[in-house]
């Protein structure tokens, strides 16, 4: 188990390494200029040519790359163009807010779509199990970004139950979880049905193996059966979709943070791709690019822990 864990550990920083390369490429091959978005459009040539000779912007591209994987290395994620503040400082600032987004949404799309799933894998062809069918696919087909305008029509214009801008900053911890309500429901309705339709289908074949027969043959009891035995390997898959589903969901919450107006890196990165604001695009494509690295990762170590099968698949 630990050399497995080892081995997805060293294969995710690899791939970080390959991600940070190809988008600092695809950035700065993006209409525009740093040096003009720095200086503005006023700027002379003479004042472009050495702004560009100080960002290392003059140099063949793999000597950027290289450089710039440096950088990171060590910490140094370039200056904010805009605030000439680093861009690590920035980031500090808004990934936090960016995480709770994202747990907040795989907490209740988990917490209420796999029991769905579990019970209608139950209740199969039953009338709860058609209801659950319908409404996961109706939730399904939802983009977060309508989800989040009709919720904060209905429930923050209308019922005035939950904030509708802002994350409640500097107004105390509950405060906060109040105002995250509405957007952690916006990116995970859809994930409700999806995880429902899948542990369910998972659930029904985990139900009809010799092992499950075997138990109810010795007469224990159904409740056990579910929850202490299948459940735990019907979930399996639902976690690795999960850990791939994080990099859904930060897709999802660049919309709902820009309708909720939350700091968080969608934001970010929408504004800094606007301004042409190159150190931080990179800066927040690197924080989305390493936390779905760290999600992909923990899910396959998290399966391996509940079915140990699962590293002899890999392998």
């Amino acid at each position: 188990m630990f050399a497995y864990a080892l081995k997805r550990i060293g294969l995710g920083f690899l791939v970080l390494i390959l991600a940070i390369s190809s988008l600092y490429v695809l950035i700065l091959a993006a209409p525009g200029d740093p040096a003009s978005a720095m200086l503005g459009p006023r700027a002379t040539p003479a004042l472009r040519a050495a702004i560009t000779e100080k960002l290392g912007l003059d140099r063949p591209m793999p000597v950027q790359v290289f450089n710039y994987l440096i950088s990171v290395l060590q910490g140094d994620l370039g200056i904010d163009l805009r605030s000439r503040q680093p861009v690590l400082n920035t980031l500090k600032i808004h990934v936090p807010r960016t995480l709770e987004l994202l747990g907040a949404s795989l907490l209740i799309s988990a917490a209420i779509g796999i029991p769905l799933g579990c019970i209608a894998a139950v209740r199969r062809n039953s009338l709860f199990d058609r209801v659950v069918g319908i409404l996961s696919v109706s939730v399904i087909a939802m983009p977060a970004v309508i989800i989040a305008i009709f919720g904060m029509l209905i429930f923050a214009a209308g019922l005035g139950w939950v904030p509708a801008i802002g994350a409640g900053d500097g107004e105390g911890l509950l405060s906060r979880l109040h105002h995250l309500i509405l957007p952690a429901i916006a990116v995970g309705a859809g994930w409700i049905g999806y995880i429902a339709r899948l542990v369910r289908a998972s659930m029904i074949e985990v139900l009809s193996t010799n092992y499950v027969r075997n138990a109810r043959a010795f007469g224990l009891p159904a409740r056990r059966i579910v929850f202490r035995y299948a459940l735990r390997i019907a979930v399996a898959p639902t976690v690795t979709v999960i850990g791939i589903g994080v990099g859904v969901m930060m897709g999802s919450a660049v919309f709902v943070e820009i309708v909720f107006a939350r700091p968080g890196i969608g934001k970010l990165m929408y504004e800094a791709v606007i301004l042409r604001n190159y150190p931080v695009s990179l800066g927040a494509v690197l924080a989305a690019s390493f936390i779905l690295i760290v999600a992909t990762t923990l899910s396959d170590i998290l399966n391996a822990l509940i079915d140990p099968r699962f590293i002899e698949d890999s392998e």
